[in-house]
C-alpha cells in the first residue's frame, strides 16, 4: 500500500513556506493533510520572530511582556497542531482499515512531533543560510555557519528518514499510532497556580 503521507514532499513545503514568507504574506493553498502540516509550519514560524524580538535590547519592558504572551499563545498554538496532525494519522488509519499488531510498540516520538522538529530545522536552515549573505561576515563566521548547514542538512535527512520508517511501520500495523496530548498548564487558569491565585483575589 502506498503511504498517504509523503515526507519529501512535507520537507519541501516547508522550505518553500519559510522562502515565500519572508518575502510574501504568510498563505496556506494546501488542503486535507497538508494544510494541516502548513498551518502548524505557520505557528512555528511566527514563534521564531517572536522569540527573535524577545532577544533584543533595545525593546521596551511593555513589548518585551507583550511579546512573551505572543510566545507563550503560539507555542499553546503550535502544540494544539502537533495533535491535529496526530488525530488526522488516526482517522488514516483507521480509512486504510489498518490493524495494529497485538503488543505492537509505540515509537517514542509520534510522526506530529517529528513533523514539528522537521518543521523548525527547516527554519534553522534557512536562518543559517541567510548568514551567509551578510555584507559584514567574515570568513571565519561563514566557515562556521557551512558547517552547521551541513550538520543541520545530516539531522534533516535522519529525521525524514526515521519519520518515513515510522509511517511504514504504522501503516503496516507493526508499530502503534497514539496522540499524546501536550497538557499544557501554564494558559489554563484553572491550573496555573499564579492565575487561580490572581482570580480568587480579584473575586474576593
Amino acid at each position: 500500500m502506498p503511504l498517504p503521507i509523503d515526507v519529501d514532499a512535507i520537507v519541501q513545503l516547508q522550505a518553500d513556506a519559510v522562502d515565500q514568507w519572508h518575502r510574501d504574506p504568510i498563505a496556506n493553498p494546501y488542503s486535507d493533510f497538508m494544510q494541516l502540516v502548513c498551518q502548524q509550519h505557520e505557528h512555528n514560524y511566527r514563534l521564531w520572530h517572536q522569540e527573535d524580538i524577545a532577544r533584543a535590547k533595545d525593546v521596551s519592558d511593555a513589548e518585551i511582556a507583550q511579546v512573551k504572551r505572543n510566545i507563550d499563545d503560539l507555542n499553546q498554538k503550535r502544540n494544539d497542531w502537533i495533535e491535529k496532525l496526530d488525530d488526522s494519522i488516526t482517522l488514516m488509519l483507521a480509512q486504510h482499515g489498518v490493524e495494529t499488531t497485538e503488543g505492537a510498540p509505540i515509537n517514542t516520538e509520534t510522526s506530529g512531533s517529528a513533523i514539528d522538529r522537521l518543521s523548525i530545522m527547516s527554519l534553522r536552515l534557512y536562518h543559517y543560510e541567510e548568514q551567509l549573505e551578510r555584507d559584514d561576515a567574515s570568513d571565519a563566521h561563514r566557515e562556521l555557519v557551512t558547517q552547521r548547514i551541513a550538520l543541520c542538512q545530516q539531522q534533516q535527512g535522519d529525521l525524514s528518514n526515521s519519520l518515513k520508517e515510522l509511517l511504514v511501520d504504522l501503516f503496516a500495523g507493526r508499530k502503534a499510532h497514539r496522540t499524546y496530548r501536550q497538557m499544557k498548564m501554564y494558559n489554563d487558569p484553572t491550573l496555573n497556580p499564579y492565575l487561580y491565585a490572581a482570580q480568587k483575589l480579584r473575586a474576593g
